[in-house]
């Protein structure tokens, strides 16, 4: 599961998803990305299975590049606790994913193979997704 090595404060506020992404906004380093349409939290989880589809359908020829990295904490506090005594305690970590952020990039293989390996990447993550190719970017 992705998190942090080290965060300066373990509990942080609660960053919302929605506007306009200030990074990742285009694909730079691959030939196709996976950008989303949508804004919500992607969890370590979902951004380690999607990586992992990518890995299996890539094989040793093509080379993947993952954008986002989890590096929100999410606090929750243990079932039947009365109400105040501060926050709870971390719980998981999420990526704040906005819409028009680049998730994913692959390069080294055929566009119908990367089309089809970033459109089962994205059915592992809680945002509608949609592939773009280098030269897209973002539109409002």
């Amino acid at each position: 599961m992705l998190q942090p090595k080290r965060v300066k404060y373990r509990k942080m506020h609660r960053t919302p998803y929605d506007g306009k992404p200030k990074g990742n906004r285009y694909v730079a380093f691959g030939e196709f990305g996976l950008m989303s349409t949508t804004g919500n939290w992607v969890t370590g989880k979902q951004i380690e299975a999607a990586r992992v589809v990518l890995a299996k359908v890539l094989g040793k020829t093509g080379k993947s590049w993952t954008r986002i990295f989890p590096q929100l904490s999410i606090t929750k506090k243990p079932l039947e606790v009365r109400m105040g005594s501060g926050k709870g305690n971390p719980e998981y970590y999420v990526a704040v994913v906005k819409k028009g952020t680049v998730m994913f990039e692959i390069a080294g293989v055929e566009p119908k193979i990367a089309k089809d390996a970033l459109r089962k990447a994205g059915n592992k993550l809680n945002v509608i997704c949609k592939v773009v190719a280098k030269g897209d970017t973002a539109r409002e």
